[in-house]
């Protein structure tokens, strides 16, 4: 049987960092906490489950999460975020991987709570994600604050987990706007970084096409209220980014 690390990157999760490190106690082996100096009772919780806490200036999701795996003592990886939790059936195929690894990577669905309300359609699920993985074959990439983790080889093998990753995402629809006016402005300053630029006919015509993307042929319609407003409030942040990106460039 291989040996497991899963890895975390928190700050400020006193809310949710303990029901995390609850639903992997049974399938790690260790459990790697990187913070950025929170200022909670994030690492009193992290260490009173028998985490490994380092703490580390945080410098983006990316960087943050593969600063995270380089402390790791076993090269099989589970990665989860501080507000996500491994559902029983997924804690199952977990346990029999283990016993049998035949792959470099493994996708799993991630369901989203929002609300209180579970987001089943839209862009917001199955949101099918590599988080198990040997970190020999890839790494943490993407635009920040949008990490993935992308095996090295064009021919890698990835593997499908039953079960999901359950994500208790926000609690209120402020919540929801305070994220994405967070993560739309570190969005346009990455994409200003890469010179990118958005034109007029971009600022009007995509964040339309988003809305009805998840809401129409995404069936968001489906998850009645909540899915309507997360379908609302996805399509705006994508207006904000690129306003925020023009707002740069002037």
């Amino acid at each position: 049987m291989i040996q497991l690390s899963v890895v975390i990157i928190t700050y400020n999760e006193e809310r949710s960092i303990a029901r995390c490190l609850e639903s992997v106690k049974e399938i790690a082996d260790e459990i790697i906490v990187v913070d950025s100096y929170s200022t909670d009772k994030t690492i009193e919780i992290c260490n009173f489950h028998g985490a490994k806490v380092f703490k580390h200036k945080f410098e983006g999701h990316i960087q943050q999460k593969n600063y995270a795996l380089e402390k790791t003592s076993y090269f099989y990886t589970l990665s989860l975020d501080a507000d996500e939790v491994l559902s029983d059936e997924l804690q199952k195929s977990i346990v029999l991987v283990k016993s049998d690894w035949k792959y470099d990577g493994y996708e799993m669905n991630r369901l989203t709570n929002y609300c209180g309300a579970w987001i089943r359609h839209g862009s917001w699920y199955p949101d099918r994600k590599i988080r198990l993985f040997d970190k020999r074959k890839g790494k943490w990439t993407g635009v920040n604050p949008h990490d993935r983790y992308v095996l090295n080889e064009s021919n890698a093998s990835v593997g499908y987990l039953r079960g999901d990753i359950l994500h208790y995402s926000y609690y209120s629809i402020s919540d929801h706007i305070k994220q994405v006016d967070y993560f739309t402005e570190i969005s346009a300053y990455v994409l200003f970084e890469k010179r990118k630029k958005a034109s007029l006919l971009r600022l009007l015509i995509s964040p339309t096409f988003r809305f009805i993307r998840d809401y129409i042929l995404k069936c968001g319609f489906l998850d009645g209220y909540y899915g309507y407003i997360v379908c609302m409030i996805s399509s705006h942040a994508v207006f904000l980014k690129y306003a925020k990106l023009r707002e740069l460039w002037k």
